[in-house]
């Protein structure tokens, strides 16, 4: 493996608990060996870089550091990290990406070849991007990343003409799905969702327990329907219902069981999805999974907001005209305007296929 691929898979190991900062991964190779490794630490503490530096202590005098990010160059929660790259006295700093935070923006790599550090950037670029999409969004237009994300059969339905629904995908595709949740800042579905599967919307490990760490769960419900005795309620974790306009009584007894209830008005008397989006980044919300129904997908395709889909496909055929599909809303009317991925990657969950790709 090389130094690169080693950060990067040691950047694995922060996502979903750094948010809003970047996961991030480190080396320090002296000789050729590699003699110290870090990630991210949670907001407020270390950065990669530093963590691999303090393992090597003096031994990273004459060392090249290999990081999937640029180095910070800023004072926020915790010093520059290019100011102990310098003291430790590194000869070379490989940086996968350029960082297009404003706080960065170059700087970080700048401020190394001021101090006679030997900088280059490039190597692993694309993985370490993919990496922290939600992040390079985020942190230069202050809206999450939404992904788009379901489990359909061969024919495009998401349920029988009866709504049976469970399970369409088999068990190596739902554990992707949570650990898809895991990495995820937010959870998203829209009411009806809820009223029709009373989803419980964790992550969960192997063993069907909840994660310490849970993601945001976000309804989309313009009327206030949610039950007070959804199950997601008496999750881990916190829930976030955004209304259209708020009956105080129905708002109170969702206040009481735990959920925040916030008003995001749109002009046809449903939820400003682009609003509400807009108030999650501003939450620090950096990656947001949208799991249904076709709904609230089809509203979000509509309006341009998705940036990538994460689509199962199960080898099974369910037929009916009544059938649901994954995407609802208005559509296109010629095939011309309809929503073309790029850069696809497709894996294999056990008998499913999962086809990736970005809008």
């Amino acid at each position: 493996m090389s130094h690169m691929r080693l950060a990067l898979s040691l950047a694995g190991r922060a996502l979903g608990s750094v948010s809003p900062n970047p996961a991030v991964g480190a080396v320090v190779v002296k000789d050729g060996e590699v003699i110290g490794r870090g990630w991210t630490r949670p907001p407020g503490r270390e950065h990669a870089e530093v963590v691999a530096l303090r393992q090597v202590g003096r031994r990273a005098a004459g060392a090249s550091l290999y990081t999937t990010l640029e180095p910070c160059n800023h004072f926020g929660r915790t010093k520059p990290c290019t100011e102990a790259v310098i003291a430790a006295g590194i000869e070379e700093v490989y940086a996968a990406i350029r960082d297009p935070n404003p706080n960065v923006t170059g700087g970080g790599l700048e401020r190394l070849a001021e101090a006679g550090v030997h900088v280059r950037v490039g190597d692993q670029a694309e993985a370490a991007g993919r990496m922290i999409e939600a992040y390079l969004k985020h942190s230069t237009t202050g809206m999450p990343f939404v992904t788009a994300k379901f489990a359909a059969s061969l024919d495009g339905k998401i349920a029988t003409r009866a709504g049976d629904s469970k399970w369409i995908t088999a068990d190596r595709a739902r554990r992707e799905t949570h650990r898809l949740r895991a990495t995820s800042d937010a959870i998203m579905a829209g009411v009806n969702t809820v009223l029709v599967d009373d989803p419980l919307l964790t992550a969960r490990d192997r063993k069907g327990n909840a994660n310490e760490r849970q993601p945001l769960r976000v309804i989309v419900d313009s009327r206030g329907r949610t039950p007070p005795k959804a199950r997601l309620l008496s999750e881990p974790g916190h829930t976030l219902i955004a209304v259209a306009q708020a009956d105080s009584a129905a708002a109170d007894k969702l206040t009481d069981v735990g959920a925040e209830v916030v008003e995001v008005p749109g002009d046809d008397g449903s939820v400003d999805l682009e609003g509400m989006l807009r108030r999650l980044g501003a939450k620090g919300i950096c990656g947001v999974m949208v799991e249904g129904g076709g709904a609230l997908l089809g509203s979000l395709f509509d309006l341009g907001l998705v940036d990538k889909v994460v689509a199962f496909v199960a080898p099974t055929i369910i037929g009916g005209q009544g059938a649901p599909s994954p995407v609802g809303g208005l559509g296109v009317e010629r095939l011309s305007d309809a929503v073309r991925l790029d850069r696809l990657r497709v894996a294999r969950f056990g008998p499913d296929v999962c086809i990736i790709g970005y809008c």
